[in-house]
């Protein structure tokens, strides 16, 4: 069975937010920074070359696929932020309609920008993502 190849790394993740080279995305990317930090309570992690990621969980897959991936984390890409461990929490279903402007994928939230959603229901997102996925998942 292949490797998982997004595993954590030793870069320090504010080294890579200030390669960023978007402007927006860049300062947004320390803001999400803070946040995840100050929510989650855990120093971020680079997981693979472009995931800030904080906290670990374990998971397996029907097919026996396992591995670890970050509790929730985002990436600054060029098209949009990505975040990660928002959408599969208990409480998504109820906040993602009072998020602002965003779309999903199946375990994904993209945004444009910070300033197109409401921070507020942001940060329950990921205290609810977190907290899901690493008081109801298996977690290291």
């Amino acid at each position: 069975m292949a490797e998982n190849k997004t595993k954590p790394t030793d870069v320090p993740a504010a080294e890579f937010l200030a390669e960023v080279e978007h402007p927006q995305r860049r300062a947004d990317g320390f803001e999400l920074l803070e946040m995840m930090t100050r929510i989650s309570g855990q120093e971020a992690v680079m997981w693979g070359p472009t995931i800030v990621g904080f906290g670990a969980y374990h998971y397996k897959y029907e097919s026996g696929r396992e591995g670890y991936a970050a509790a929730v984390g985002f990436s600054p890409r060029k098209a949009n932020l990505v975040l990660y461990g928002l959408t599969d929490g208990p409480d998504a279903d109820r906040l993602l309609p009072e998020l602002g402007k965003h779309r999903t994928s199946a375990a994904c939230l993209y945004i444009n920008k910070l300033d197109d959603v409401d921070r507020n229901v942001l940060e329950e997102l990921i205290r609810s993502g977190y907290r899901h996925v690493t008081t109801e998942l298996d977690s290291p």
